[in-house]
């Protein structure tokens, strides 16, 4: 196909400290949130990590960082979205300096990405905030956090405000409504969480966003600063106006944090949601000031559409994090989540229609298991077709929204090595374009072997997406 990027495209991939580095207790790091998931984050936590969490050797990026970002190099990655693990800086979160140890090796992957022209793509925090804030002070419920947080993305711009350019400042952080522990460190059980406990955290967290952003300009105003949600396009079942109202508002619960990220205040919709459920926001004038410091662009994840409807009969499966009812046109993968990638030219126009704002996708891919083989040169490699047509199919959308007229400025695909699944704590649901010789009973010897994807995701990188083929494959 003749390609439709932009020369400056940022072609790369995405991964999370907590699902590749391991090493949870190197180096002066403190525990966080994921390191009491053993089992993915809808297993009640524990008091202590449990031998059996895969999180806490991940693929053991810690040490193998400069072979891993090489071969990202040798694929021809632009950019490359990692996380930094808060409890590696402050490993309580509440000190008053910085762990040393920490922000060092931060300093040499990132040494390593500039070596190979690689730009790095930082989100502040990804599902792992220290365990300490979480227990002591109950997560984002507590609005001491924000003084927290604006200690530790102060540190870490200070440092590295020379070498990163592109921030994020929350991963899905939507994904608090449904996962309170896991996305917001609440340690207040979700059954015991009150509608104003949780939207007074959300509030706690979206001044710290905003906060992040004020103080990453100061620091340096050549650093792009985004926000990061939870796409997932909500269709109404059916045309009945009953359906596409409870599409429209479930819509709106994600679009909330898009809404006051993009916009610096709260929309009318949502004064109407708390009115109604009799919420009352602790809302300072400092807090209104801080908010309208507001993202120089919109981060998101995209994996699948859901529908919704009315009728009180249909049941709600839970796809990916949010529930919806699964839609009857469409495919799905192993893990059940449904294949949809017009789904994701919708989501490029619905925020840039809204927004007008530059769009990064920052996280799209197929986890499925992979099966390593030997190739006719006696290599070992996977014949991933399956991926190869899926990200095929969503790249094909991307390059139609962008004629479209959508401002897009990168793409990053999920878990472009192997890692642990978040949902999960599997790791046998794969991802990636390098299979990495680990498995769910812990054995393994972590070598890394490059998948048939890995060649095709060079070729289009090479490109600029010229290689990519007017077809789709899951949902003809």
């Amino acid at each position: 196909m003749q390609s439709k990027f932009p020369s400056e495209f940022l072609w790369g991939g995405a991964t999370a400290a907590n699902q590749l580095e391991g090493a949870y207790n190197e180096d002066g790091k403190g525990l966080s949130v994921q390191d009491v998931l053993p089992k993915g984050m809808l297993v009640p936590r524990t008091e202590a990590p449990t031998p059996d969490n895969m999180k806490l050797v991940g693929i053991d990026f810690y040490h193998r960082y400069k072979e891993d970002i090489k071969l990202f190099a040798e694929m021809g990655f632009k950019v490359f979205r990692l996380s930094i693990a808060w409890s590696r800086i402050y490993p309580n979160g509440d000190e008053l300096t910085p762990n040393e140890k920490g922000l060092a090796f931060y300093d040499a992957v990132f040494d390593e990405c500039i070596k190979y022209g690689i730009e790095p793509l930082v989100t502040l925090s990804h599902y792992e905030m220290p365990l300490h804030l979480s227990k002591t002070y109950d997560g984002w419920k507590n609005r001491k956090m924000i003084t927290f947080y604006e200690r530790y993305v102060r540190t870490v711009f200070e440092r590295y405000h020379t070498k990163v350019k592109y921030w994020l400042t929350f991963n899905e952080i939507n994904s608090i409504l449904h996962e309170p522990f896991m996305s917001g460190g609440i340690y207040t059980p979700k059954d015991q969480l009150t509608r104003q406990e949780l939207y007074q955290a959300i509030h706690h967290e979206l001044v710290a966003s905003a906060l992040a952003t004020k103080v990453g300009h100061e620091i340096n105003p050549d650093m792009k600063i985004g926000c990061m949600v939870l796409a997932m396009p909500v269709y109404p079942l059916s045309p009945d106006p009953e359906d596409v109202l409870k599409a429209l508002e479930l819509d709106r619960s994600n679009l909330l944090f898009s809404d006051v990220h993009v916009r610096g205040e709260y929309p009318a919709y949502a004064k109407r949601l708390f009115r109604e459920q009799g919420i009352v926001l602790d809302i300072t004038d400092e807090d209104r000031k801080i908010l309208t410091h507001t993202v120089d662009f919109i981060s998101f994840s995209y994996y699948m559409s859901i529908c919704q409807t009315a009728n009180p009969q249909s049941t709600a499966s839970k796809t990916n994090i949010f529930p919806g009812i699964k839609n009857p046109h469409l495919k799905e993968s192993e893990w059940g989540w449904q294949i949809d990638p017009k789904g994701l030219r919708y989501v490029l126009n619905t925020l840039y229609d809204r927004y007008q704002k530059p769009l990064f996708i920052v996280e799209n891919g197929l986890g499925a298991i992979d099966q390593l083989v030997k190739d006719e040169k006696g290599n070992f490699t996977v014949e991933d077709d399956y991926r190869i047509s899926y990200l095929n199919d969503h790249l094909v959308q991307v390059s139609e929204a962008i004629e479209d007229g959508v401002e897009v400025m990168g793409y990053t695909t999920w878990g472009c090595i192997d890692l642990v699944s978040a949902s999960t704590a599997e790791l046998k649901k794969r991802y990636g374009f390098i299979y990495v010789d680990r498995h769910d009973d812990g054995t393994g010897s972590l070598e890394r072997y490059r998948k048939k994807s890995f060649y095709w995701y060079q070729e289009v990188i090479r490109t600029n997406g010229n290689s990519l083929k007017l077809m789709e494959a899951y949902n003809g």
